[in-house]
């Protein structure tokens, strides 16, 4: 249900971008929930350079944000490589920076990249609000996400509830998209079903891991969705819209 609530506040941030507000509110919701996913990540995947690995998550996806917003003209993700690269780097020297002897130093790369990667993700949400549709596309895009997570909170069991999920973002996403200026009922469905399934998946992978008994890997578990769809509903809305 929290997930629901934040994507809650991505839709608002986009239609707020409609009006004589721009980019901004909705850069600084996904900015901050980078910043808030990158506290409970190194946690989660109980990595051993927690503070470290958490900062360079933070840089990373708070970074890819404020790049992506002071990019001007296509492609609006042109700069997003660059703080990939130097996320990396960051993440090596975080590494040489431990003094516990270094243990678990592979998971502990790649856990750290692998949490950049998602954290920068969140960056394509403010892509999205550029892009042609780009209201309608950000608006559907967080509505059908908290559609599915709303229903993925009944936790009913197996394929049906993946099925069940994937279902209700669709007839969100479809509602979206006829409603909405930009779009179309069925490229908002086709929407609707890459986050249905995003969302199924993501719960299926992370429900059960130990560490969600505590609180900033719950967290982090929470917000995880919320970057990850901001990419996905970029490259989908770009193959249907343009």
């Amino acid at each position: 249900m929290l997930t629901a609530v934040l994507a809650t506040l991505v839709a608002v941030g986009g239609y707020l971008a409609t009006l004589t507000f721009g980019e901004l509110p909705l850069a600084v919701v996904v900015g901050a929930l980078a910043v808030l996913f990158a506290v409970g990540w190194p946690m989660l995947t109980d990595l051993p350079s927690r503070p470290g690995s958490g900062a360079v998550v933070a840089l990373g996806g708070a970074g890819a944000v404020v790049v992506v917003y002071l990019t001007v003209g296509e492609p609006f993700l042109r700069a997003l490589p660059v703080v990939f690269g130097a996320s990396i780097v960051l993440t090596f020297i975080n590494e040489l920076l431990r003094t516990d002897g270094r243990s678990h130093l592979v998971e502990s790369v790649s856990g750290t990249v692998a949490g950049t990667l998602i954290a920068a993700c969140a960056a394509g949400w403010v892509a999205t609000q550029r892009a042609p549709g780009g209201a309608g596309l950000v608006i559907t895009g967080a509505l059908a996400l908290a559609v599915a997570s709303t229903v993925r909170a009944l936790r009913v069991p197996g394929l049906a509830g993946v099925g069940i999920t994937t279902g209700a973002a669709v007839v969100a996403g479809g509602l979206g998209g006829a409603v909405l200026r930009g779009l179309d009922p069925v490229a908002g469905a086709l929407l609707g079903l890459a986050v249905g399934v995003l969302v199924a998946a993501i719960h299926e992978l992370f429900d059960r891991l130990p560490a969600l008994s505590r609180v900033p890997a719950s967290l982090a578990a929470t917000v995880l969705p919320v970057p990850v769809t901001g990419v996905l509903v970029y490259v989908v809305g770009r193959v249907m819209v343009g």
